[in-house]
């Protein structure tokens, strides 16, 4: 089985997570906003979340069933975020991308530029012809990132997520292989 692919793109490159990266994990998405805005980060952050988290990495790989990268600077290494591929169905070539960056890099076009790469990565290496996501409808600017690398927005799901006691509406957002634009191919 091939190693997990590394990702570069000009300002950053998407790697593996490591052992070594609990540090950063719990002291970035510790952080209440970083944890508001995801479906499952849970916060406070638990002692042994991201060991748990990072002990199913491999063989999550190893089945083809997810992959996750650490989002670091290229030019200093600082890692700053995460971007996976869960729920990979080869059967019908699709998966389900999410993310997240440090509260202190919001606004830069990092997210956009890891997700413009895994999606990249997910039609031209792994040979997938759909990838989904979502976001809670109160945070629109992941919804913006969807938008920039292109995804169509499919629908809203009400209530269908529960967030600190509170039924949370989703908006659900898709690309196809075929939707991309030519110069990205």
């Amino acid at each position: 089985m091939p190693r997990q692919a590394v990702i570069t793109t000009d300002r950053l490159v998407l790697r593996p997570f490591t052992s070594s990266d609990g540090d950063d994990v719990r002291r970035l998405a510790g952080i209440f906003e970083i944890a508001d805005t995801t479906a499952e980060i849970p916060h406070p952050y638990p002692d042994g979340a991201f060991e748990e988290w990072f002990a199913s990495h491999a063989e999550q790989a190893r089945r083809r069933e997810a992959f996750h990268w650490a989002i670091t600077r290229r030019e200093t290494g600082e890692l700053i975020g995460a971007i996976s591929l869960m729920k990979l169905d080869h059967r019908a070539r699709l998966a389900e991308t999410g993310y997240w960056v440090a509260k202190d890099h919001w606004g830069h076009g990092f997210c956009t530029e890891a997700a413009r790469a895994v999606i990249d990565h997910a039609f031209d290496v792994l040979n997938l012809n759909r990838v989904h996501a979502h976001h809670m409808v109160r945070n629109p600017a992941s919804g913006a990132v969807l938008r920039k690398i292109g995804m169509r927005y499919e629908g809203r799901r009400r209530q269908h997520l529960e967030r600190w006691g509170k039924l949370e509406d989703i908006e659900l957002f898709g690309i196809l292989a075929e939707d991309r634009p030519a110069t990205t191919r």
